[in-house]
């Protein structure tokens, strides 16, 4: 694919509008995603940050839940921000009883690894592929506590009590982070995110 791909934003819950506003700005065409139609219409997906066990009920209530793990099997190119990397795992810990998740990513996955609400907090982080470091926005967190062999390790805490913490991984056409790159006005990670989508 070497033309804009149309990429769509989960919309049942979380921060669709700030997703979709930087994928315009990047020329991407954009649009929110809350039926099994419109996300016929998508050649890749976001899955914004929001809380992760009401965007798998709502999936659940809207018959969307099913449509999603069947396209990101089928090779969608997908991005999943915080809850969305949650929705991505195959495994969680934390997580509620009967907890689901869409999967596809091979990690493990811990649900507010890095605290509660007041635990938020903000710092610049390396991205593997980018020559800068990224100043990330961490709120209410998940970190990967372990990945596959297959899945490649995009960022890492540098330092402090989470030091070595993997926050970004890429897996074939799947990506994901425990932050918030729609915050901030740094475009770059969605960069990333277009040109895997162009490459697939």
């Amino acid at each position: 694919m070497t033309a804009q791909p149309s990429v769509g934003v989960f919309a049942l819950q979380g921060d669709v509008r700030e997703h979709v506003r930087v994928l315009a700005d990047l020329g991407v065409p954009a649009f929110t995603v809350r039926r099994p139609e419109e996300l016929a219409r998508c050649d890749a997906l976001v899955l914004p940050g929001g809380e992760s066990t009401t965007m798998y009920k709502l999936a659940r209530t809207f018959d969307l839940f099913e449509p999603l793990a069947e396209r990101i099997r089928g090779g969608m190119p997908t991005f999943g921000t915080c809850a969305g990397m949650i929705m991505l795992a195959d495994r969680i810990t934390g997580g509620i009883d009967g907890q689901e998740t869409l999967g596809g990513l091979d990690i493990t996955v811990r649900r507010n690894a890095f605290g509660r609400q007041v635990d938020s907090f903000e710092g610049d982080i390396e991205f593997d592929g980018l020559a800068d470091p990224v100043h990330a926005v961490f709120i209410r967190a998940p970190w990967v506590e372990d990945a596959g062999e297959k899945v490649e390790v995009l960022a890492t805490i540098t330092s402090g009590e989470a030091a070595g913490r993997i926050v970004a991984v890429r897996q074939d056409n799947l990506m994901a982070t425990s932050f918030h790159p729609e915050v901030g006005g740094d475009d770059r990670i969605h960069r990333y995110f277009v040109e895997l989508v162009k490459q697939s």
